[in-house]
């Protein structure tokens, strides 16, 4: 049973940047998605970052396109979230996840097919 491990959050100044990390329990040769989910205070879980292994395919939803970026570093078993020019909207509770093996990266779009989840980190911008 795979186990994520969020890390990295804080209360930061709006226009910063912010790096979040998740720490993966075990090295998966299979191809899967992994991704950065969000739920801000009284609002839904929303996705906002996916990463195909097999092809390295990273997509963002548009409310952090431009200013948030999705990488994964193999040998560490770890996925990143660097955001920058973090702004006010952007304080939620932010998740890690994953997903059982996947054949596309186009998997990575379905929110149900994300099965391993971390305890997720909290990210407070002011203004």
């Amino acid at each position: 049973q795979m186990q994520l491990s969020e890390s990295g959050g804080g209360s930061v100044q709006a226009g910063t940047s912010l790096t979040l990390s998740c720490l993966s329990s075990e090295y998966r040769g299979t191809d899967f998605c992994m991704a950065w989910f969000r739920q801000a205070p009284g609002k839904e879980r929303e996705l906002i970052a996916t990463f195909f292994t097999g092809t390295r395919t990273p997509s963002y939803a548009d409310a952090v396109k431009g200013r948030f970026t999705i990488s994964r570093d193999r040998p560490k078993n770890s996925l990143y979230l660097q955001m920058n020019n973090v702004e006010v909207e952007d304080t939620a509770i932010y998740y890690c996840a994953a997903t059982r093996p996947q054949a596309s990266h186009r998997a990575c779009r379905e929110d149900y097919k994300y099965f391993y989840w971390g305890q997720g980190t909290q990210v407070t911008v002011s203004s």
